[in-house]
């Protein structure tokens, strides 16, 4: 690899110390670089990081901040199917697996092409309402749907692929990925899912029934979700959640479909730590 383009989280890396030792580097070993100076602030088309900033020449992108930079930047870059290593300035990632001491042995690992791609199965979800589409996005960790207002559960309806599988009573329901398996899905008691494999993970959120367990599916299952009513017949409001980030309100009678993304997103692995070494960490 020769032509990279960085992408920095503002808050991170302030006064943007490292993001200008890794443009020193790749410039003292001839390769040209780019830099995206994230604000924090979305913009037209885009979440995080503008699609057109990045060159037409460009062999990797390298994200510095942490897996929620990291998963911003892949979202936004899905179309462009460029390769991303994370740079975590925080702590340990599942995604940005490279911390600041390991910044110059993993710029010198892409220069010499020494380094393995891994593609992380993503999602895609459509809001609709009266058969219109309300907003389509894609997530690399979860799409969310939970209750607004005032503390009670709201009812979900579940279909596969158009036939009814059941009603869950809850505070909201997961729709994860095997990458976002670590994330919110594992904190209302998901299982945990090693990010090479291809499903879609349901888990409710604080159901009000004793035997609501998650539920996997296959990754060409189609999941359809609808909001039900609220209590004696009225109307219901929700919201869906994107990877956290961008979000759609709902309400009684709309529709969440979630699908199979027509594309994958590209992560560099350079380290010497796996998925199994970095969950152990985690967990201890």
């Amino acid at each position: 690899m020769r032509n990279f383009f960085v992408i920095t989280n503002a808050l991170k890396d302030k006064d943007f110390i490292v993001t200008d030792q890794i443009v020193s580097y790749f410039s003292e070993n001839g390769c040209p670089c780019a830099v995206w100076k994230g604000s924090g602030q979305s913009g037209a088309g885009y979440h995080y990081t503008d699609p057109q900033a990045v060159p037409e020449n460009t062999d990797c992108v390298i994200v510095l901040g942490g897996d929620g930079t990291l998963l911003e930047a892949s979202r936004d870059l899905v179309k462009k199917n460029l390769p991303l290593l994370g740079i975590n300035l925080g702590n340990l990632g599942f995604l940005a697996e490279v911390d600041k001491r390991s910044v110059y042995p993993a710029l010198d690992k892409l220069i010499h092409d020494q380094f393995e791609i891994e593609d992380r199965f993503m999602v895609t979800g459509s809001v609709i309402r009266d058969n219109a589409v309300l907003k389509e996005d894609v997530a690399l960790n979860d799409i969310v749907i939970t209750r607004d207002g005032a503390l009670h559960v709201a009812c979900f309806k579940n279909f596969v692929n158009g036939e009814f599988l059941n009603s869950y009573h809850a505070d909201g329901i997961i729709l994860s990925t095997p990458t976002g398996s670590t994330g919110y899905s594992l904190s209302a008691g998901g299982p945990i899912v090693s990010p090479n494999a291809s499903m879609i993970i349901m888990t409710p959120v604080a159901p009000h029934t004793m035997n609501s367990r998650s539920i996997v599916f296959p990754a060409e299952d189609v999941i359809s979700v609808e909001i039900g009513e609220g209590r004696h017949g009225t109307t219901e409001h929700c919201t869906v959640t994107f990877d956290g980030a961008s979000e759609c309100a709902v309400q009684t009678g709309d529709r969440i479909v979630v699908r199979r993304a027509g594309t994958t997103v590209r992560i560099i692995k350079i380290s010497h730590l796996n998925f199994i070494e970095v969950l152990r960490q985690k967990m201890q």
